[in-house]
């Protein structure tokens, strides 16, 4: 009687989970470039009343909407949203100066750095949950 075991279709899920979970980053990244452009294009359309800047915000707004939702069909909203919201932030604040009249002092730098760096943290402790079958097998 042998002792190995066939592959199980809990091994096969848990592929499936890795690589959804693999391809759920770069959209959400994707969401927060969209959310940066969407935020420039609402400053741009000064309130909405330039109607080409209000076009490009309306588009923008869409897709990253779009993108994000798709991302949180396998993270977590609590991170998926965080990160989202972060990257739109500090990308705004980087790009808001080189778009319009805004500054961009060494004490935006400082705070900016450290959303950066929970962003960065957010990703790292977002691991797939194992079952307890999985536990199991590796002991």
């Amino acid at each position: 009687m042998s002792t190995t075991t066939a592959p199980t279709a809990t091994t096969t899920e848990n592929d499936t989970a890795r690589s959804d979970r693999a391809r759920a980053w770069p959209v959400l990244l994707l969401a927060g470039a969209f959310e940066i452009a969407y935020a420039l294009a609402v400053g741009g359309s000064q309130g909405f009343t330039v109607l080409s800047w209000s076009l490009i915000a309306v588009v923008f707004f869409l897709l990253t909407l779009f993108s994000l939702s798709l991302a949180l069909r396998t993270i977590d909203v609590g991170i998926g949203y965080a990160v989202w919201a972060g990257i739109g932030a500090v990308g705004a604040a980087l790009l808001g100066p080189v778009f319009f009249d805004e500054t961009l002092t060494p004490v935006k730098v400082l705070w900016l750095t450290l959303i950066i760096g929970g962003v960065v943290w957010l990703k790292l402790s977002d691991s797939p949950k194992q079952t307890q079958t999985e536990q199991s097998a590796h002991q």
